[in-house]
C-alpha cells in the first residue's frame, strides 16, 4: 500500500469519482494508518460530490467511519457531507457477492 499511496497521491486530481471512492475504501479496509492520505483523497473527492452515484457515496460513508474511528481527535475533511454519505449507504440494496454466499454456506455446515 505504501507504493500505491506514493504513486497515487500526487495524481489524485486525475482520478475519476469511482477510482477515488474505490481507492479510499480499499485503504480504509486495509486499516491504513496515515490520515494525511485520507485527507488528500477527501480533498480530491470534494470536487466530484455532486456527480457521485450512491455506490461511490456509500464507499465514502464507510471511509468516514474508518477515519473517525482511527483518528477521533481529527475532523473528517468531508464532515459536512456525512448525512449525504449515510443516506446513500442506507439507500443501497444489499446484494451479497458469490464469495459472501459461499462463505455463509460453509459456515452453516
Amino acid at each position: 500500500f505504501d507504493a500505491i499511496a506514493g504513486a497515487g497521491q500526487p495524481r489524485l486530481g486525475e482520478f475519476t469519482p469511482q477510482e477515488l471512492s474505490i481507492m479510499a475504501w480499499a485503504f480504509a479496509c486495509s486499516d491504513w494508518k496515515k490520515p494525511e492520505f485520507f485527507v488528500a483523497l477527501a480533498d480530491a473527492s470534494a470536487r466530484w460530490l455532486d456527480t457521485m452515484n450512491d455506490d461511490e457515496l456509500s464507499q465514502l460513508h464507510l471511509v468516514s467511519l474508518h477515519f473517525r474511528l482511527a483518528w477521533p481527535e481529527l475532523r473528517f475533511p468531508l464532515s459536512h457531507c456525512l448525512r449525504k454519505f449515510q443516506s446513500a449507504y442506507q439507500s443501497e440494496e444489499f446484494k451479497p457477492s458469490r464469495f459472501q454466499r459461499d462463505v455463509a454456506a460453509a459456515l452453516d455446515r
